[in-house]
């Protein structure tokens, strides 16, 4: 497997790329190769007097990759300007990754604007799986809020194809999950027939228990996004995983509902599915 990290070389980044329990975490489910991405802004100019921020940039990454290749992982870099969430999914989908790793504080103060506006626009716009490793706010070194991403899953499904493929993800996160909780949020508006969803959630339940993973569902009525983010305050999972909707003009529409929800708000990490690549 193939991993982007991106890092605009804040100690936010720093946190989430170079913890030890973290790279072990995403060599366990699979991944080999890493590409360290970090993108220049187009509005800021290497001719600035006194200052050469592309050469900034690959020292920066260099001191990544002497970690991360310590950890045994193949590394690649990538210094580029431009959009960083457009030039972010334009390497994914050219070296063909697996996954996308940005770190993030979250909901952030102005002076976290940056990597937390990347990270939202990743949400809304991401070709591979999007890992939101959240860390620390309101200190000068955060520490990544939860190491172990996987250890422990809370997935939230509608029954949909998108869900469908996001619960798919087990097939590699099992070998780094510990425990699940499987979550479905019915409207206030649905009626009485279609899915029953205790039967739905057990099935994939036994599917996870046969794999080893400690299973538990929960089946709540309210709003998906609020009841999804009150469960997760009340289980403290290592992370959320879900699955975003279709790549339509609205997109953004449709995932700003729930899944892009979810990753402003959460307190903890989110890997967010997207849909299939498209030719």
């Amino acid at each position: 497997m193939r991993a982007l990290c991106a890092t605009d070389l804040s100690s936010a980044s720093e946190a989430a790329i170079e913890n030890e329990t973290c790279l072990e975490c995403l060599g366990r489910i699979g991944v080999e190769t890493i590409h360290l991405v970090t993108v220049v802004p187009s509005n800021v100019h290497s001719g600035m007097p006194g200052v050469n921020f592309d050469e900034r940039r690959r020292q920066g990454l260099d001191r990544y990759r002497d970690v991360i290749e310590g950890a045994g992982f193949d590394v690649e870099t990538h210094v580029v300007r431009g959009t960083p969430h457009r030039r972010i999914n334009g390497i994914a989908e050219t070296i063909r990754a697996d996954i996308t790793v940005v770190g993030s504080r979250g909901k952030s103060p102005l002076e976290n604007r940056i990597i937390g506006s990347t990270a939202r626009n990743l949400a809304r716009t991401t070709v591979v799986p999007l890992l939101v490793n959240r860390v620390e706010r309101g200190t000068d070194n955060p520490a990544v809020l939860n190491e172990h991403l996987f250890q422990h899953v809370l997935f939230a499904t509608d029954f949909s194809e998108n869900a469908a493929r996001a619960f798919d993800a087990f097939s590699y996160l099992r070998h780094a999950t510990e425990k699940a909780t499987l979550v479905h949020v019915r409207s206030p508006k649905d009626t009485a027939a279609a899915i029953d969803p205790d039967e739905r959630l057990t099935e994939r339940a036994k599917t996870l228990e046969d794999w080893g993973i400690e299973t538990q569902i929960e089946v709540q009525t309210g709003d998906p996004a609020d009841e999804i983010l009150a469960i997760e305050e009340a289980v403290t999972p290592s992370m959320i995983l879900v699955g975003s909707r279709g790549q339509s003009r609205i997109r953004r529409l449709l995932l700003g509902s729930v899944s892009e929800d979810i990753v402003a708000r959460a307190a903890g990490n989110v890997f967010l599915v997207p849909p299939p690549r498209t030719a």
